[in-house]
């Protein structure tokens, strides 16, 4: 195995960007169709935890099936916004410098899924939540828990942060997008020879 003094800037920025061009498109790839969030255990959206209670009354007065179906446009509505992701993630390893390259591959297991949660969190938000409030203002059961969340926040039984449903899906979409980019990036650093590139195995191979 090299080290990783022998990898050039040059290298380490190329390796680098090829690494996360291919886990940003792989991470989209796996949330941004039917049932990538729904279908997922480990980034599946739930209703907000400070509702678990009023659900569980909910499903004992016979409502479950409406309590399903919003959870499943939530979910819908984060795979409708995910496949936005790509062009965004994809400038941020563009506008990445050497010295950024340089510090993601002596970071740990998701120093690059951080980068990219510091770079570009803010404009996926604002991409996602327009798409996400579209998705689901067609479903009637997200207007019925709009009209629930507020009085049940002023009587401190939602948090206020779980009150805006679209803002709540969006904020749980990028944590699914991150976990997801995170696993991608763990699978290059533990087998950079798997991915069949020459630079990665340079580069990821040399750490």
């Amino acid at each position: 195995m090299g080290q990783l003094a022998d990898v050039t800037q040059r290298e380490a920025l190329a390796g680098l960007r090829t690494a996360l061009e291919r886990g940003a498109n792989a991470a989209v790839a796996a949330l941004g169709r039917t049932d990538g969030f729904l279908g997922n255990p480990r980034v599946r959206i739930p209703l907000p935890d400070s509702l678990a209670r009023a659900e569980k009354l909910a499903r004992r007065m016979g409502y479950a099936e409406q309590v399903d179906e919003l959870v499943i446009a939530m979910n819908r509505a984060a795979e409708a916004a995910v496949p936005e992701a790509r062009k965004l993630l994809v400038d941020a390893v563009k506008k990445m410098s050497a010295q950024d390259a340089k510090a993601i591959l002596t970071g740990g297991d998701t120093a690059a899924t951080e980068y990219f949660r510091k770079t570009s969190d803010a404009a996926l938000r604002a991409r996602f939540l327009p798409i996400v409030k579209a998705a689901t203002e067609k479903v009637g059961v997200a207007q019925y828990y709009r009209e629930f969340a507020r009085p049940a926040a002023a009587l401190g039984l939602v948090k206020t942060e779980d009150v805006d449903l679209d803002a709540y899906v969006t904020r749980k979409a990028l944590d699914g997008l991150y976990f997801m980019l995170g696993e991608e990036e763990k699978k290059i650093r533990t087998d950079p020879i798997g991915t069949g590139s020459a630079i990665l195995r340079k580069v990821f191979g040399a750490l």
